[in-house]
């Protein structure tokens, strides 16, 4: 079977990333000066947008606009669109659209959200989120189907971090519990976090630092494959995860006496166990998640929610070595599954569900639908569900460059996330400040207990 792989992600051998190179402007063959510039600045968060604005070109004159980076792995990753100067020989990707390349349209982001990797099928992970920012450069040649190895007309590099001043990072080593902490500066108090993500293992820092820097004292949690925590997730105990959410809400900066909860894949089951079982969760995110607990056994004192199941049969094999793995999974409903489904109905706490309907992990708008079902047949509207179409399971925060396709720990080989590159990324601009919204709402107001 054939499935379709990322356009994007060939044809980007072209992309030179210089080292030594900053804001500049070169001349062209009218002889004027070209000069690309940032604003506000050339430093931002990673998740604020930046006007990306020329000058300099001749009328009408057309261009290639070229960003890339390297990531802490040495991996490159690339992309490009093409326009054409106004009649003052001036660009403003605020308002000018792209003609073709990654993207087309008034995108005024798009160069940031459609860098793709050199090398098919890498994933964009930022680790050190302390010490270095992602850099992009940012290049305009001349023309439509310039050699980009000639000297850019002008050149800048944007430095977006993941931290704002003042924030604290803080590794977490206490009793069971393994993770890093992100404090917010300032007195407090804070609505307090648990950050957590999915099969990837270790310890995932760069949404928990870019929630640290909108005001929320974030834990980063390990639950496996990482320090001493266990190697795999075929048994876990909640306990471990309400030790966690003890250690968060008797910290003296966290607003209490109830804390959040964010989760993506595995993640996203987690957080509605953590919701339904432990009284102190009161607001979980789920992006991308089951309303079962999925593949290993859930303990927590008398009580053991069995592992979803899969049926590796229905995976499909495409081109490249991809993995179609969307209906590996299998139906919580099905009677032989009824162990495993979440009582969500019990929560007292709130959930908003976040469903890519292109998700090709698993089968997400069914997971969320079911879920939903059940709170309404009990009575229950403690929840919200935002729905993206054409959008994939990896819905990270906004601005993150798309990743279609990469390696799977556990399947052993690059599997497809789903979704397309722009409505993807769009979903993700509106997804983040929403999830903030949420999670203020329910944990800014709460009263204690």
């Amino acid at each position: 079977m054939l499935c379709g792989t990322r356009a994007a992600a060939a044809g980007l051998g072209w992309l030179l990333l210089r080292s030594g190179s900053g804001s500049g402007s070169g001349r062209h063959g009218s002889g004027m000066a070209a000069r690309v510039w940032l604003e506000p600045g050339y430093k931002c968060l990673s998740d604020e947008p930046v006007r990306v604005r020329v000058g300099g070109l001749s009328p009408l004159q057309p261009v290639t606009m070229r960003a890339g980076l390297s990531d802490e792995k040495g991996e490159t990753f690339g992309s490009a669109a093409f326009y054409r100067a106004d009649e003052r020989g001036e660009l403003d990707l605020n308002r000018s659209p792209s003609l073709g390349g990654h993207y087309t349209g008034t995108e005024p982001m798009g160069l940031f959200w459609s860098l793709t990797p050199v090398k098919p099928f890498s994933r964009l992970v930022k680790r050190d989120v302390a010490g270095s920012p992602l850099r992009v450069h940012i290049e305009v040649f001349d023309g439509h189907d310039g050699d980009p190895q000639e000297r850019p007309l002008a050149s800048c590099v944007n430095e977006r971090w993941f931290m704002k001043e003042g924030v604290t990072r803080i590794p977490v080593r206490e009793g069971r519990v393994r993770g890093v902490l992100f404090v917010p500066p300032g007195d407090g108090p804070f609505p307090g976090i648990i950050d957590m993500y999915g099969s990837v293992g270790g310890v995932v820092e760069h949404r928990a630092s870019l929630l640290a820097s909108r005001g929320f004292l974030t834990l980063a949690l390990g639950y496996f494959g990482y320090d001493d925590l266990p190697k795999d997730f075929l048994n876990l105990d909640l306990e471990y995860f309400e030790e966690a959410v003890n250690l968060l809400r008797h910290h003296s900066k966290v607003k209490g006496p109830g804390v959040g909860a964010i989760g993506i894949s595995k993640g996203g089951d987690l957080v509605l166990s953590m919701t339904t079982f432990i009284p102190h969760v009161i607001a979980a995110v789920s992006i991308g998640g089951c309303n079962a607990n999925t593949l290993g056994n859930l303990h927590y004192k008398n009580i053991t929610l069995s592992g979803l199941g899969i049926t590796l049969d229905r995976a499909k094999f495409c081109e490249s070595n991809l993995v179609d793995i969307s209906e590996v999974t299998n139906n919580p409903k099905d009677d032989e599954n009824k162990d495993c489904i979440i009582p969500l109905e019990k929560a007292e706490g709130h959930f908003l569900f976040v469903v890519g309907e292109d998700d090709k992990n698993w089968n997400t708008p069914l997971f969320a639908q079911q879920a939903v079902e059940r709170l309404k047949e009990n009575g229950k509207n403690n929840y919200e569900i935002l729905t993206y179409p054409e959008s994939g399971h990896l819905l990270e925060p906004a601005y993150f460059p798309f990743c279609y396709a990469s390696f799977h720990r556990l399947v052993g080989l690059p599997v497809i996330w789903g979704g397309q590159m722009k409505p993807h990324s769009i979903a993700q601009i509106d997804l983040w400040p929403r999830i903030q919204r949420f999670l203020k709402k329910h944990l800014e107001k709460q009263s204690k207990l």
